[in-house]
């Protein structure tokens, strides 16, 4: 089923905050980490390690981690403005009834993986420490990184069960679209 790309008026509140808790979380947590990556790869390389010939240890965990972060910071905003690959090969073919009902079905089977990811996520992240899931030289747990997975991948759960409910109510899903007034209005 096509999906408009149409801003986010009239949408139910619920809807609409958390498009804007999303796109805040995105650009304070997200962008803040991009920051960070900048001066530390710039830092390291161009000075302790090109200038002194002495790089800081553990630079590199720290981001790949930052990296990863990034990426969970980015899945539910990806999901909620329709940032994801989505294939329509059959749907021209398909009746109005029928993509309807497959979409619910699929964004249904699609939650409910998500929500089997997310448990074990977690699970693993509780887990981490004990079985030295750890950064190579610096010895960080991934045991953070995977809550923040586990958080991440919950929150696109919860955005296709709002997609199911905006297909069953009025059989699309109005995406949200990113503007200069959704970042100034806040």
């Amino acid at each position: 089923m096509s999906e408009p790309e149409t801003g986010t008026p009239g949408l139910p509140a619920v809807i609409a905050v958390l498009d804007r808790v999303l796109v805040w979380i995105s650009l304070l947590l997200g962008g803040g980490t991009l920051i960070f990556m900048t001066v530390l790869t710039t830092w390291n390389v161009l000075i302790m390690r090109k200038a002194l010939n002495s790089p800081i240890v553990g630079a590199e965990d720290l981001l790949i981690l930052s990296l990863v972060v990034i990426v969970a910071l980015s899945i539910p905003l990806g999901a909620r403005s329709g940032a994801h690959i989505e294939i329509e090969v059959l749907e021209s073919k398909m009746s109005a009834a029928f993509a309807k009902w497959s979409l619910v079905f699929v964004k249904g089977l699609g939650t409910v993986l998500l929500g089997i990811m997310t448990w074990r996520l977690w699970h693993a992240g509780a887990s981490a420490e004990r079985f030295g899931e750890t950064t190579q030289q610096l010895l960080i747990s991934y045991g953070p990184i995977y809550y923040l997975l586990s958080v991440s991948i919950g929150i696109y759960a919860i955005v296709l069960v709002l997609d199911i409910w905006q297909v069953i109510r009025s059989g699309e899903v109005v995406r949200f679209k990113i503007s200069e007034d959704d970042l100034c209005s806040a």
